[in-house]
């Protein structure tokens, strides 16, 4: 009896703990309303939403207004102190600010009602309940995950047009949040010296000089002033909703200023090198670089050359898929019987992706290197690791 007391005690406490941290939010954020507009607004019936992130992220219902507000709003709750830098506080106040400013038809996100750099605290437009682009892939339903994949692709397509030359109003926001303007992660040939490493070490693959010299040439091509605007960096499939006026983009709290390309070429293997990773169906990734192309060229009319595009999408994707594979294999290749077989199937998909295209464009030294290297990933673990379809397209 005593034990049964004890646990029931314990749940009482838990609930009283989150209770009481929905609470702190909430006031935070009619805190930060009151503030923005100079009068009392009350919020109730706070719903945890379980952010994936380091915010505590609630929505609640807007109960008494002397403004027009939405009925229900979001409040992101940063804590004081993080180790991760930059700070993603500063990221996403600076995303939203940048976002907002634009016209209602070109804002590809929720729009942010209200912000406290103090209290670490944003208010958010409420979306409302939408299914996002993991359900999609999730869903026995073909064709609505390639609609839904085509209007991500669109979408995507937006944000660099109306982002694109809007660097320096971004990094105005990010020192104004007192963040460094550089976002930038480690040096690509930092990466590339790391990777040769691990390839050799681990995967008994050498990378020839000609390879590296390619990969050299494409950081710094990356890194130039060409083809800049927002990315939101993490292009995971549960970052974004599915809503009655499109695909809309959440958490930007890497967002930053880079390459477009870079995000496009997450298109010859999307979603790879998300945990949740599995296959699309031959032809889907053309089409999503296709309706992503239609967007940008008007920015950046360069780009409506095959030839050039093809061209800078090879240096992004090799950059992509060297930067992203010495993120993710050592954990794989740490502990190969926990990694299973899906998630290296994953990273051998985007080497043999990245051999396809190189293939095509007469690079043969990439290509024989990529092929290399997604064989030695199936000899690691497999043999014979395929990535299967995502279960919209079975």
């Amino acid at each position: 009896m005593s034990v049964h007391t004890s646990s029931a005690g314990d749940e009482r406490a838990g609930n009283g703990a989150a209770a009481d941290k929905l609470g702190a939010v909430v006031a935070a954020g009619e805190s930060v309303l009151a503030q923005r507009f100079g009068a009392q607004i009350t919020l109730i019936d706070p719903e945890d939403l379980h952010g994936s992130g380091p915010a505590s992220v609630v929505r609640a219902k807007v109960d008494s207004s002397p403004f027009e507000l939405p009925r229900t709003l979001v409040i992101k709750h940063y804590p004081g102190e993080l180790d991760e830098q930059p700070d993603p506080f500063a990221t996403e106040s600076a995303s939203y600010q940048l976002f907002t400013a634009l016209s209602p038809e070109d804002r590809v996100c929720p729009e942010l009602i209200a912000h406290d750099g103090s209290r670490r605290v944003l208010v958010l437009e409420d979306l409302g309940i939408a299914p996002t682009l993991e359900a999609r892939l999730t869903e026995h339903d073909s064709r609505t995950a390639e609609r839904t994949l085509l209007s991500w692709a669109r979408t995507l397509g937006r944000m660099h047009a109306t982002t694109a030359g809007r660097e320096p109003d971004f990094n105005a926001l990010l020192r104004r949040l007192g963040a460094k303007t550089d976002q930038q992660g480690e040096a690509l040939p930092v990466t590339c010296d790391r990777l040769t490493r691990l390839l050799r070490e681990h995967l008994l693959v050498d990378t020839p000089d000609q390879v590296i010299k390619r990969v050299h040439r494409a950081a710094t091509w990356v890194t130039s002033q060409e083809y800049r605007a927002f990315s939101p960096t993490d292009l995971s499939p549960e970052n974004n909703l599915v809503t009655d006026d499109g695909v809309r983009f959440l958490d930007f709290e890497h967002g930053c200023m880079r390459n477009a390309l870079v995000d496009v070429a997450h298109l010859r293997a999307p979603f790879a090198f998300w945990e949740g990773a599995l296959a699309l169906p031959p032809g889907m990734s053309e089409a999503m670089v296709a309706a992503w192309s239609a967007e940008v060229t008007g920015v950046w009319p360069g780009l409506d050359d095959h030839e050039a595009l093809a061209e800078g999408l090879l240096d992004s994707q090799l950059i992509c898929v060297w930067s992203q594979s010495v993120r993710v294999l050592p954990e794989l290749l740490e502990d190969p019987v926990s990694a299973g077989t899906q998630r290296p199937a994953a990273v051998r998909w985007c080497w043999q992706e990245l051999a396809k295209q190189a293939r095509q464009l007469g690079l043969a030294g990439i290509a024989e290197h990529a092929e290399l290297v997604a064989q030695a990933l199936d000899d690691r673990f497999g043999p014979g690791i395929e990535l299967g379809l995502y279960p919209a397209f079975h």
